[in-house]
C-alpha cells in the first residue's frame, strides 16, 4: 500500500464532492493523504435511456468494484442507495459515515403550488409512484442527467419541477434551489438515501482499520434495516419500493412503501422496533 490512499470515485460533480468529503474526514482522523481516482461507470456512460432499461442496480458500482478487486484503488465511495443488496465476494462495506438529510425535494415549485397537469421530472419509479398518489393530476415524466443538468432542464422550461435528493443538493451547495422538502410523511426515501458506503477489500486489515474511524454506527444500523427490507421484497432501482428508518428512544421507527411494477397499488406501512431486534427481524415485519 502506497503512502497515499487511493480512493475510487465516479466522475460526476456529486460523486467527486462526496468522495472529497470522505477523503477529508479520513485524513482528519488518520493523518493519511487520500488521492481521488476517477473511474467511469456504465451508468455514467449511458445517459439516453432510463436506468431500468440499461440494467438496474450495479450500474454505478461495478467498475469501481472491479478496480478494488484488481488492486487499482484501496477504497471506493458510493451512494448507498446505488448499492446492490448483495456485493461481490472479496469486498465489504467497511464504513458508513453519518447520514445527510435523506428527504426528497422539489426544485422549481412546491407540490401544493403546482397547477393541474404540471410536468414533473424524475428518473425514479419510487418517486413517480408516490407522487402519483399525492397528486394524481400531475404529468410525471422521466429524466436523466446529473443534478446540475436536471436543474438546468427545469429552469429552461422542460419541467415545471423536478424531484431530487436533498442530500445531493446540500452536498453541492445547492440547498437554496429547494422549493419544497418532501418529508417522510409525504414521500418515503429510497433505502440508504442520504448515506454513503465506503467499500474496501474484505481482507485489507490496514485500510479497514482506518475506515473504522469514520464509521457511524447509528446510521449503519438504520441502513442495515432498510437494505434488509429491500432484499426481502426484491426491490431494485427500477422498482417502486421505498424504506426509511430512524433511531428513536429505545429503538427504531420505520416507514416502507411498495407498489406494483407499473406504479399502481401503492401501499405505505409504519412500524416501530426495539433496539434489540436484528435488522432482518424488523425488515421481515415491514416486508410482511
Amino acid at each position: 500500500m502506497s503512502d497515499a490512499l487511493r480512493l475510487g470515485t465516479r466522475g460526476s460533480l456529486l460523486a467527486r464532492t462526496q468522495s472529497g468529503w470522505v477523503a477529508q474526514r479520513l485524513t482528519a482522523e488518520t493523518r493519511r493523504a487520500v488521492e481521488l481516482v476517477i473511474i467511469s461507470t456504465r451508468g455514467d456512460q449511458v445517459r439516453d435511456r432510463p436506468l431500468a432499461q440499461v440494467g438496474g442496480k450495479g450500474l454505478f458500482t461495478k467498475e469501481l468494484e472491479d478496480a478494488l478487486l484488481a488492486g487499482e484503488v484501496d477504497l471506493a465511495v458510493h451512494s448507498m442507495k446505488d448499492m446492490p443488496t448483495e456485493g461481490p465476494e472479496g469486498l465489504a462495506i467497511a464504513a458508513i459515515p453519518v447520514r445527510e438529510d435523506p428527504s426528497d425535494a422539489l426544485v422549481g415549485a412546491a407540490l401544493d403550488d403546482l397547477p393541474e397537469g404540471a410536468v414533473v421530472g424524475t428518473g425514479s419509479a419510487r418517486r413517480g409512484s408516490q407522487l402519483a398518489l399525492l397528486r394524481p393530476d400531475l404529468d410525471i415524466r422521466g429524466i436523466r442527467g446529473n443534478v446540475p443538468t436536471r436543474i438546468r432542464k427545469q429552469k429552461e422550461g422542460e419541467f415545471d419541477a423536478v424531484v431530487l435528493a436533498r442530500a445531493g443538493l446540500r452536498r453541492l451547495g445547492l440547498g437554496d434551489e429547494v422549493a419544497d422538502v418532501l418529508d417522510v410523511e409525504r414521500m418515503i426515501p429510497a433505502a440508504g438515501q442520504g448515506a454513503l458506503a465506503v467499500q474496501s477489500r474484505a481482507g485489507d486489515d490496514a485500510v479497514n482499520a482506518l475506515l473504522a474511524k469514520i464509521h457511524h454506527e447509528a446510521t449503519a444500523k438504520c441502513v442495515a434495516i432498510e437494505r434488509a427490507f429491500l432484499a426481502r421484497v426484491g426491490g431494485g432501482c427500477s422498482a417502486p419500493v421505498a424504506c426509511h428508518v430512524r433511531p428513536v428512544d429505545g429503538g427504531f421507527r420505520a416507514w416502507a412503501f411498495v407498489a406494483e411494477e407499473d406504479g399502481t397499488g401503492g401501499r405505505r406501512v409504519e412500524l416501530r422496533g426495539n433496539a434489540a431486534e436484528l435488522p432482518e427481524a424488523l425488515a421481515g415485519a415491514l416486508g410482511a
